[in-house]
């Protein structure tokens, strides 16, 4: 792998590579070492914020059936087993979502399939709207599903591959938030809304802004990383002249007085196709098997508390449904919380070890739960809200962490099988609380199913690579 010294480098600002008499090995590390020195301006702010809208209606679509089942079980009679199965259908078709999606975006490039995923998930909520009984609703979900499946870890490698080495954590968790914010509107949404005007009215709010969005996304350039990673060169250096111009120009012209020095090297990422195999070789598989310990984990706990929580309250503690569902949104207000407080802090503490906080403090809140603490509903409320608030920070964390352990050949693969394993145990948790409900099986050993889920996760953050403020061309090579 070529790399090339600060020495040899022209002025940032000036000399495409095509003109520069580089070779193509040259030329990339230039615009690699190029887009880790552009200032953040206010073009990153409006990329992150039309990505993080489709982000968050991915979420609102993700959870909006959470919010729509308290109503449906009484009218169409759905069975506790028939609940998990419908929670789970959506998560099934993210998995087929997520490996497709990511697969596509390494061969055709993040924009486009970022968009045509926001528009499947778009449409079919609004399809859902329409259904008229548990079945046509469920194909619906399915379907929906690989749209909400295959926006994130796209959506999560574009940012990932806008950021800098110094305050990535940061950049990315700002836009990471959307995503728990998103889950907090449903919450809020779902809790006034559904009870006045219906349970539709959920998939129309999902499904008519993400058609808008699909075409704002299209406006956005390709990701220069995955450009230069396919040899595009000169389209590369479009994208990074159109970040650099929309810099402040008085920074950028201070800078080039200053003439600014490079890092010592800057490597020049593979030109290869990543292949999913390479996954599990030698090189990636340790780090590979520990993130898919750490999404399954966290997604088990915070899926199947976010999704069953509304229906616990009306079914097992018989809360009436306004309480119900108010008492259920504050799970996502504590995760916005905790998401903000990791984004400030996450550049000092690290990845791994917020992850083996927050797995070990919500191992600790599910098992007093689990131990008696849920016979109780003014304490499920208080520690179920803090359970999901850790938990819900981690599934933010690893959308972070993932798509930088991973190089630019393979790293919208590397994240999109990642979240497959979210997707599975996704579908697999609330499925299990379904039928352990329904088998007769108490609150409490649900509980207690958690915190040995979230024991399983905070032993596998120990054996996490550390990523804070290092370069992603650094990480995976």
């Amino acid at each position: 792998m070529s790399v090339v010294s600060a020495t040899s480098r022209p002025e940032a600002s000036t000399a495409a590579p095509a003109a520069s008499g580089f070779d193509a090995d040259q030329a990339s590390a230039h615009l690699i070492a190029r887009i880790e020195q552009v200032p953040t301006s206010r073009w990153f702010v409006v990329a992150r914020i039309v990505m993080g809208s489709a982000t968050f209606f991915d979420a609102f679509n993700a959870l909006s059936i959470a919010f729509v089942l308290p109503i449906l079980v009484p009218l169409w009679h759905i069975t506790p087993p028939e609940i998990g199965i419908m929670i789970g259908a959506s998560y099934v078709g993210q998995i087929v979502g997520a490996l497709a999606f990511s697969w596509g975006a390494e061969r055709y490039g993040r924009i486009p399939c970022a968009a045509a995923a926001t528009a499947i998930y778009a449409v079919m909520s609004l399809a859902c709207a329409a259904a008229s009984s548990f079945n046509v609703l469920l194909a619906f979900r399915f379907i929906q599903g690989i749209g909400v499946g295959g926006e994130m870890p796209v959506a999560a490698t574009y940012i990932s591959e806008l950021s800098k080495a110094h305050g990535r954590g940061r950049f990315f968790m700002l836009y990471e938030m959307i995503f728990p914010i998103g889950l907090m509107v449903t919450g809020q949404v779902g809790a006034v809304l559904v009870p006045l005007m219906g349970w539709q009215i959920m998939f129309l709010i999902g499904g008519v802004p993400g058609l808008v969005i699909a075409l704002m996304l299209l406006r956005l350039p390709e990701s220069p990383r995955w450009l230069i990673g396919k040899g595009r060169l000169a389209a590369a250096e479009a994208v990074v002249r159109r970040l650099e111009a929309a810099a402040d120009k008085s920074d950028a012209v201070a800078g080039a007085s200053k003439s600014q020095t490079l890092p010592a090297q800057v490597e020049v990422p593979q030109r290869s196709r990543g292949k999913w195999s390479e996954l599990l070789s030698p090189a990636y598989r340790a780090r590979t098997l520990i993130a898919w310990v750490l999404w399954a984990s966290a997604y088990l706990v915070a899926n199947g508390l976010n999704n069953w929580m509304p229906t616990l309250y009306t079914t097992v503690y018989h809360l009436a449904l306004p309480d119900a569902l108010r008492a259920a949104s504050m799970t996502n207000v504590a995760q916005v919380a905790l998401v903000l407080i990791c984004a400030l802090v996450i550049d000092r503490t690290g990845r791994k070890y917020w992850m083996m906080g927050a797995f070990g403090l919500g191992a600790v809140t599910l098992g007093i739960l689990g131990l008696g603490g849920a016979q109780d509903v003014s304490w499920l409320i208080v520690l179920g809200t803090v359970s999901y608030g850790l938990i819900g920070s981690i599934a933010a964390v690893v959308y972070l962490y993932t798509p930088e352990i991973y190089p630019t050949r393979m790293r919208a693969v590397g994240t999109g099988v990642a979240t497959s394993w979210l997707r599975i145990a996704s579908a697999i948790g609330p499925t299990l609380i379904g039928f352990m409900l329904g088998k007769g099986g108490g609150i409490d050993s649900v509980f207690l199913m958690f915190a040995a889920v979230a024991i399983v996760g905070l032993i596998a953050a120990t054996r996490m690579i550390e990523t804070r403020n290092m370069r992603l061309e650094e990480i995976s090579s």
